[in-house]
């Protein structure tokens, strides 16, 4: 094994045989014990402190029987005590799985049960049900620790789990992808041999959801030296309190989607032209042509940096990279340690510029789906080009490597659609929504609209014996987003519905998805007589100027006062355009999780009026 010189980065040279990221941290804590490694909105633990806060869980999730293989659970708002649980948890030898408070509990429960969870860290004032047989752990129970020299990690495999992250299954169940500790330690070598992450230390916004795989290549560098800064629910959604925390921090590193970037763009431009240069980490979705040359045109400037990252959850978070700059968009070349074969249908590499299916080979392809092995063995096949008893993972996505053998993008070979960074299978919401007694059947696709961008509508076919009024009552848009909501999480609920009297065909008897009508046609096909609208027009000045702002922001021509921000098709996206179309023409100064709070336009009509009143 390749010898690993002193220090938080002496791995970066080393990508086939990179140190466990504890080991790192280790070296990290050794040289900089006083340096801040986390801020969050309630202060900051140094890298010492951190050493010894996640040395004291880890030890008490040891008592509680966790060890190497073993899954524990981490349910905790976003703050320092989620880096701290994390970290311990890879402490103690086990594997983290992720399970979001904001997910329902139906979804959690089911997570909890397939990833055999038997030992769960929350939150102090945590007083959701568990499973039984469940144990928790409030970080909050254990006393502050007093012992100034910690116990090292427990000496952990490269092979052994290192996180469960559950992804959108095609059969209407989610799955859990289970990485090693040797694929997180390859990635973050991969992007340091690639040249991405800068040899000094830095500080980086933790800005993805810890249930989104994104954040294990942002929250993991407080492995290496580099001091982390935990966004708050607040701050992450609300552009103008981010770039005030990115300013407060002075941070050099920023991830986010190409769809965020839009709304951070003039905010992070004014601060490029200001000398603060940033570096973008983009990933979650394909850069466009046109964000990609504005990127480039920065980055030739000198004024402001990006990358694109591409990679499945199934091979450890990221697989390529590439600056942006020049050309046209693509995903660049493999990370060092990662191999990338384009393939026809028979495995067979196709000529360069030709098009085919991506697989990946290297120490970030993942163990497998937990407790689904004929799913693993369908995914994940043996590598003939190693010819070593290695595998590779079949991505579903369609490339074509170009003459500077940079892989370009073309989309997927199945149904599997990235909405805002969020990977959805389609099959999942249908089979979801098939679960409802007034659905017959039903058909889910991916819709873009001018105004409102990308959205997901559901189209479906009443069951027998619910013709007519009582088809309405059973299959109501409102009545479909409840159910869904039980099970899915926000992202994946659609925002259109539509009933049919049958889905189209083709002529091989599958859907015909290029004619199911576009959803604002089916809407406005259904909508009330003008005056029954009427009845519900918006009503004095906030409520006009909230139904102005929802009519642009969403492309809608009538909002009536009782209309749901969601059920016309908001989003967290959107949101936050309505926010800030608030504070521009009324001075009042909201935060999107009042729309969330509000969401009918009256309701968040009356808040407004009393936030003016009340200023």
């Amino acid at each position: 094994m390749t010898a690993i010189p002193e220090g938080p980065y002496g791995n970066a040279s080393a990508p086939g045989h990179p140190a466990d990221l504890l080991v790192r941290f280790q070296q990290a804590v050794a040289a900089a014990p006083d340096r801040a490694a986390v801020h969050d909105e309630r202060g900051s633990l140094t890298f010492a402190e951190l050493d010894r806060r996640t040395a004291q869980v880890g030890k008490a999730l040891t008592v509680r029987g966790a060890a190497p293989g073993e899954h524990i659970g981490v349910s905790l708002p976003r703050g320092a005590d989620l880096v701290v649980a994390l970290l311990a948890v890879w402490r103690a030898g086990a594997a983290y799985v992720p399970l979001d408070p904001a997910y329902p509990t139906e979804r959690l429960h089911a997570m909890v049960r397939d990833a055999d969870i038997r030992t769960l860290l929350t939150a102090d004032d945590d007083d959701r049900a568990w499973p039984e047989g469940v144990q928790t752990l409030s970080l909050g129970e254990l006393p502050a620790p007093a012992d100034r020299n910690p116990a090292p990690p427990v000496s952990t495999p490269a092979h052994a789990p290192a996180y469960v992250i559950y992804t959108s299954g095609s059969t209407g169940t989610p799955k859990g992808v289970e990485t090693t500790r040797g694929g997180v330690a390859s990635l973050l070598s991969g992007l340091e041999a690639a040249g991405m992450y800068a040899e000094e230390p830095r500080v980086v916004a933790w800005n993805a959801s810890v249930s989104f795989d994104a954040s294990v290549q942002q929250w993991a560098r407080v492995c290496r030296g580099d001091t982390l800064v935990v966004l708050g629910e607040e701050e992450r959604t609300d552009p103008a309190r981010l770039c005030e925390v990115l300013d407060r921090h002075g941070v050099h590193d920023l991830d986010l989607t190409p769809s965020h970037w839009h709304l951070l763009r003039a905010d992070l431009l004014v601060r490029a032209v200001e000398g603060r240069r940033l570096r973008l980490f983009m990933g979650g979705e394909p850069v466009p042509e046109p964000t990609w040359r504005e990127l480039a045109a920065e980055r030739a400037g000198g004024r402001l940096e990006a990358l694109n990252l591409y990679g499945p959850t199934e091979c450890t978070v990221d697989a390529t990279a590439t600056w942006i700059e020049g050309g046209s968009p693509h995903i660049g070349h493999p990370l060092p340690g990662v191999r990338a074969h384009v393939l026809d249908a028979a495995l067979r590499p196709v000529a360069d510029g030709a098009e085919g299916e991506l697989f990946l080979a290297g120490a970030g392809v993942a163990a497998g789906y937990v407790g689904r092995p004929a799913l693993t063995a369908t995914r994940f096949v043996a590598d003939p080009f190693a010819a070593d008893g290695t595998r590779m993972y079949r991505t579903g996505d369609k490339v074509r490597r170009r003459a500077d053998q940079a892989l370009e993008y073309l989309g997927r070979i199945d149904r599997q659609v990235k909405i805002r960074g969020y990977r959805v299978e389609l099959g999942e919401i249908e089979a979801a929504l098939a679960t409802h007694p007034g659905v017959a059947t039903a058909v889910v696709t991916l819709h873009s609209s001018p105004a409102a961008g990308e959205q997901l509508a559901a189209y479906l076919v009443a069951a027998d014996g619910t013709e007519g009024s009582a088809a309405v009552a059973a299959a109501s848009p409102d009545a479909l987003r409840e159910h869904l909501a039980k099970t899915l999480p926000q992202y994946m609920l659609p925002t259109a519905y539509v009933t049919l009297d049958a889905l189209p065909l083709t002529v091989n008897g599958k859907v015909d998805l290029a004619a199911l009508p576009a959803p604002q046609e089916a809407a406005d096909a259904a909508a009330p007589p003008d005056d029954a609208a009427q009845d519900h027009a918006p009503d004095g000045e906030v409520e006009t100027l909230i139904a102005d702002v929802w009519s642009e922001v969403l492309g809608r021509a009538h909002i009536r006062a009782d209309d749901d921000f969601f059920a016309l098709g908001g989003h967290s996206l959107i949101a936050l355009r309505v926010v800030a179309r608030l504070k521009k023409q009324l001075g009042i100064a909201v935060s999107s999780r009042e729309v969330y709070r509000h969401p009918r336009l009256r309701d968040l009509a009356q808040h407004v009026e009393t936030v003016r009143v009340g200023r």
